[in-house]
């Protein structure tokens, strides 16, 4: 019985191990579809000669990668199944092969047409994710997608590559970005990879051309392909019959950092935060480099009337002008104000009785009476508990009159009352007892005159100010002065001998001033006719009282009348001789184009034919744009009308892949100015295509030249191009503009591929094969370049014909260019301690090649060009000129290798003062600088000396019409001596870190520059 047990759990002991082994040997399938995105743009498929042989090689690496793509066990758990599909892309995607076969792929492979247009990479994978999501072979598989490009874009239709590379991870796609060469833009490359950088993007490239012939690079190929298998094995790897429950094991040791994440989804807006506090000011930058000056263009249409400009900043402190004549004389004065009030006088005589008045007219209404008062205090009541105060009620009926009570307490004082209505005219009141005279007071004392003033120069009427507020009411005016005495009236009776009067002066006394005029008095009452009283006796004669002390000073009294015309002045100091006709011409030249030479190149039709290809790159192309204006404002005026017969035409092609060329027609009637066509030149857009330069030339001549040419006019073409031609274009288009022996062609090859003598031949072919028609250049920078431009002009139009007004005072005038304007430049060099010897040798070099770089006067009597003057200084008794105002570079070069380093103190206030009475004008009064030339002072110090004279020496280069400008080196400098010696004007101050500066070409071009 027990050997049956035995046998019976043997037996199934072996089914069990037999169940176990049958599913521990069963292969995980591990399906996985690979996706390629292949760039076939312009800019890979021209990257190499000839034209489309880099996008072979990238098909040759694609399908050495596929091939090595082999089902097979891995680690044998694993079985790998391999699925592949693809696009390629440029402006548009074109499908290589749906997810599938192998065999079917390759076969697309071969059949790949580069597209030869802009680079959308962004759309292009846009497009693989639809593809995968909709195309997968198995819902288990794995996604991985291999994106071959150089990451150039033209452009982001599609939202942009971060955008796209974001969505197709989300869909669980592993990206992996193969460089097409080395010619890459890495930050676009690494913007499609998946993270970590390391293992998707890598130095992954699909051709290497550095032995000077392309090579497929095997080891980007097995080096993904090895990564690929690795990720599959690790998501399709599982063992379930070993998958038994076992007991929890410790705590492993923390990991090290994981690898960045994925960027994540935008979270939720978050709440403000607090305004942070202010940040630290920043360094004042240097002033910019003063850009030279632009040709003049033509005088443009009369514009509508434009808007009132916003206020301008306030421009620099101009020089002080010429010496005024002498103004006419001015209108007197205001009237001084009174004088103070003398003392009272004595009280005079009493007159004789006047005649009585006629009835004076009815008054107006008196000014209502004061309150009359109160009447007797009535017994006192019993006083009441004060109550809360009431709303105020409707008003009631009127009620009977009541009956008169006694009167109570004085309530407290109540609010004041509205004014009532104005009242009628009372009746006439009873005539009042008549008041007694008054003294009269004595006449003040006349005010001391004044001095005669200066006579003010006329100014210019200021503008007319905003009316005032009004004035709150003047207050009632004092009594005024007594009138003078009315006529002598007739003789009264004899009255009372009256008290004898004060003694009176012996002399009468000088009229006082008017006094503010008086409200109108109430009317008095009529008085009855007095009796005459009896002349009085002579007063005793008294000596002169001693001076009272001032009165107050009075309120200045109205503006008097205008007085006599005063006597013609003396004669003033001769002033400066005035402009002269030709001075006056000469500045309407200067500021008013309409006096200005104009250039004429005869009847003239000039075509530009401009590239605008992808590789061209939008800040090139808007160079080209630039090119053709700055070419054709050098040509003077357009034809005001395209189909006359006199007069220069322009036209301009701008050209990509066939079917893509836009063109101004030289026949345009909108084109009939400079601004017309600079507006249709500027609006003209980057296409960022192919290049089909041969089409373009057939495209110039049929639609622009053959139809629209003029018989006795010039035809130039211009053709601008950055590399070669699309292969698929007709090379025997080339030479299809010298089929017509009348059109001169130049032709300008941009970059250093032109270097090569194959690629050189076809701008040959361009050209005609004429000599000096064939122009390169290594940046398109230089296309606008002053030197180039200058070049240009003179090809298309050689011999120039130059049209003058016809204006009087032809000659030169006084200020012209920077090699012809007068300047007189004194240099003013900073001899203190400060300097130190090696920069006080840089600075006297600096003055020498600035002496060097500008045209020097010809002579003592050139009226034109430039002289200089050096000054060194150092403590306040320390300045010494070391050149005076001269033209001679041989002067000035032995002085300066003979000038003597100070290194004393610094005395900058002292230093101006010498050099103005030194250098500028002698002691004897003698002006060494010419009459029409401009006084440069130009400083070279820190700003850090003594103050002493600093705003005397400040005002006398003012007084000597000096232009400041100040060279300071380092940032241990006074900024507020720097900004007063600049006459506040803190863009004349140069800087730099340090004297090494100065001769550097940049600095010091544009310090000549700042000078001319």
């Amino acid at each position: 019985m027990l050997g049956l047990k035995v046998i019976v759990l043997c037996l199934l002991f072996g089914a069990l191990a037999h169940g176990q082994a049958t599913q521990c040997s069963k292969k995980n399938e591990c399906p996985i579809d690979v996706y390629f995105t292949i760039d076939t743009s312009e800019t890979i498929a021209l990257q190499e000669p000839p034209p489309g042989s880099l996008v072979e090689s990238i098909k040759k690496f694609t399908e050495e990668f596929v091939q090595r793509l082999e089902d097979a066990e891995f680690k044998g758990a694993v079985q790998i199944n391999w699925n592949v599909g693809g696009l390629h892309f440029s402006q548009n995607q074109s499908i290589i092969s749906p997810i599938g076969s192998k065999k079917d792929f390759i076969t697309g492979v071969r059949n790949i047409r580069y597209l030869g247009k802009g680079t959308y990479i962004d759309c292009a994978l846009a497009r693989m994710t639809k593809e995968m999501q909709s195309q997968t072979s198995d819902n288990a598989s794995l996604r991985f997608a291999v994106v071959i490009t150089d990451g150039h874009v033209t452009g982001n239709l599609c939202g942009g590559i971060k955008v796209a590379a974001e969505k197709a991870r989300d869909e669980l796609i592993r990206l992996f970005v193969v460089a097409a060469t080395k010619n890459v833009d890495e930050t676009g490359l690494r913007e499609i990879a998946n993270s970590p950088a390391t293992v998707y993007r890598r130095e992954f490239m699909a051709v290497d051309l550095s032995q000077g012939r392309a090579s497929i690079h095997i080891p980007t190929i097995n080096h993904i392909i090895k990564t690929m298998k690795q990720m599959a094995y690790a998501e399709c790897y599982k063992v379930p019959c070993l998958e038994t429950e076992g007991p929890q094991g410790p705590i492993g040791h923390s990991g090290q950092k994981g690898a960045k994440g994925d960027n994540g989804d935008p979270g939720l807006k978050g709440q403000s935060g607090r305004q942070g506090d202010p940040g630290i000011e920043g360094p004042i930058g240097q002033p910019g480099i003063k850009g030279e000056s632009g040709h003049k263009g033509d005088k443009g249409e009369i514009g509508s009337q434009g808007k009132k400009g916003v206020a301008g900043i306030s421009g620099r402190n101009g020089t002080d002008g010429q010496k005024g004549k002498i103004g006419r004389i001015g209108a007197p004065g205001c009237k001084g104000d009174p004088g103070d009030r003398g003392p009272d006088g004595h009280p005079g005589d009493v007159g004789d009785r006047g005649l009585s008045g006629t009835d004076g007219e009815k008054g107006d209404p008196g000014r209502p009476g004061r309150p009359g008062p109160l009447g007797p205090s009535g017994e006192a009541g019993p006083k009441g508990e004060r109550g809360s105060p009431g709303s105020p009620g409707m008003p009631g009926k009127t009620g009977t009159p009541g009956k008169g009570g006694s009167a109570g307490t004085n309530g407290e004082p109540g609010r004041r009352g509205d004014y009532g209505p104005k009242g009628g005219v009372g009746p006439d009141g009873t005539i009042g007892d008549k008041g007694e005279m008054g003294s009269e007071g004595l006449r003040g004392l006349a005010g001391e005159l004044g001095n005669k003033g200066t006579k003010g120069d006329s100014g210019l009427p200021g503008p007319r100010g905003s009316p005032g507020a009004p004035g709150e009411s003047g207050k009632n005016g004092t009594r005024g002065d007594p009138g003078d005495a009315g006529s002598r009236g007739e003789s009264g009776q004899a009255g009372p001998k009256g008290d004898y009067g004060r003694p009176g002066f012996s002399y009468p006394g000088t009229r006082g001033p008017s006094g503010d005029r008086g409200e109108k008095g109430n009317r008095g009452p009529r008085g009855g006719r007095g009796d005459c009283g009896q002349k009085g006796g002579p007063g005793v004669k008294a000596g002169p009282g001693e001076a009272g002390e001032p009165g107050p000073q009075g309120e200045p009294g109205m503006r008097g009348p205008r007085g006599e015309l005063g006597r013609d002045g003396d004669p003033g100091p001769e002033g400066d001789p005035g402009l002269t006709e030709c001075d006056v011409m000469n500045y309407i030249r200067e500021t008013c184009g309409c006096c200005d030479c104009e250039k004429r190149c005869g009847a003239l039709d000039i075509v530009f034919v401009i590239d605008s290809s992808e590789s061209v790159g939008l800040t090139n192309f808007t160079l080209e744009k630039n090119f053709v204006i700055n070419t054709i404002n050098r040509l003077g005026s357009l034809a005001k009308d395209p189909q006359s017969d006199t007069g220069t035409r322009v036209g301009v092609v701008q050209y990509s892949h066939n079917g893509t060329f836009q063109a101004i027609q030289l026949d345009d009637p909108k084109i009939d100015s400079m601004s017309a066509f600079k507006d249709a030149v500027k609006r003209l857009e980057w296409i960022a295509g192919g290049t089909w330069t041969p089409s373009a030339l057939k495209y110039a001549y049929d639609h622009l030249i053959r139809d629209s040419r003029r018989a006795k006019a010039n035809v130039t073409v211009v053709v601008i191009t950055d590399g070669r031609f699309d292969p698929r274009d007709d090379d025997s288009l080339l030479t299809y503009l010298c089929s017509d022996p009348s059109i001169d062609v130049s032709a300008i090859g941009i970059g250093d591929m032109f270097d090569q003598i194959e690629e050189n031949e076809s701008l040959k072919s361009i050209a005609c094969q004429r000599d000096g028609r064939v122009m390169g250049m290594r940046r398109f920078a230089d296309l606008v370049a002053e030197e180039f431009i200058d070049k240009i002009e003179h090809v298309v139009c050689p011999e120039p014909i130059i049209v003058c007004p016809d204006l009087p005072c032809k000659s030169e005038p006084a200020v012209a260019s920077c090699v012809q304007r007068p300047v007189d430049v004194v240099f003013m060099l900073d001899g203190s301690e400060r300097m130190g010897v090696e920069n006080h040798r840089r600075a006297k070099e600096f003055i020498e090649n600035v002496a060097r770089r500008l045209t020097l006067a010809n002579g003592p009597s050139d009226e034109r060009n430039a002289r200089l003057a050096l000054l060194q200084y150092g403590s306040p008794i320390e300045q010494r000129v070391e050149f005076p105002l001269t033209h001679n570079l041989t002067v000035i070069s032995d002085s300066l290798g003979s000038v003597k380093y100070m290194d004393s103190s610094s005395a900058l206030g002292s230093a101006i003062i010498h050099a103005v009475n030194n250098v500028l004008i002698l002691q004897r009064g003698e002006r060494k600088t010419r009459r029409n030339a401009e006084v440069a002072f130009v400083f070279i110090t820190d700003g850090i000396t003594s103050g002493e004279q600093l705003d005397e020496g400040v005002t006398a280069m003012r007084r000597a019409e000096g232009v400041p400008t100040v060279i300071a080196m380092g940032t241990d400098t006074d900024e507020e001596v720097l900004q007063k010696v600049s006459l506040g004007d803190m863009s004349a101050v140069f800087r730099g870190d340090d004297y090494t500066i100065m001769n550097k070409p940049t600095f010091f071009e544009r310090f000549i520059r700042w000078i001319c």
